[in-house]
């Protein structure tokens, strides 16, 4: 049912894989599903003005990562995020250990925001 994930079937593939035991309503599995469009903001943040909020990108990924769990979260980021996103959000999933360096080696990583982890 969801070989391929795209914007009509996303809410239902959210859906199924969100995991928050004290989700009090479906206000709140908004607000998590949300906080991709935060990401995908503060990353265009950063490539627009060089700000990099990384204390911020990280606490929104982790969220992401704990609620929906890490296979699903990949699959929305991949849907919602661009090659450009990308470059600056895999140094903060390798460093999360959201997913390894041999997955995704065609994207390159944005430099400073290695540096900026490392300094972490």
């Amino acid at each position: 049912m969801f070989d391929e994930l795209t914007e009509e079937n996303l809410l239902l593939y959210a859906a199924k894989n969100y995991y928050n035991p004290v989700c009090a309503d479906a206000e709140e599995f908004m607000e998590d599903l949300n906080r991709f469009k935060y990401i995908k903001r503060l990353i265009n943040k950063y490539l627009e003005s060089n700000n990099l909020s990384d204390r911020l990108l990280l606490n929104h990924l982790i969220v992401v990562y704990n609620v929906f769990g890490i296979e699903a979260a990949n699959r929305i980021l991949e849907l919602k995020l661009n090659e450009k996103h990308w470059e600056v959000v895999k140094p903060f999933l390798v460093f999360l250990r959201f997913i390894t360096n041999e997955q995704y080696v065609y994207i390159p990583m944005d430099p400073y925001v290695v540096e900026v982890l490392r300094k972490i």
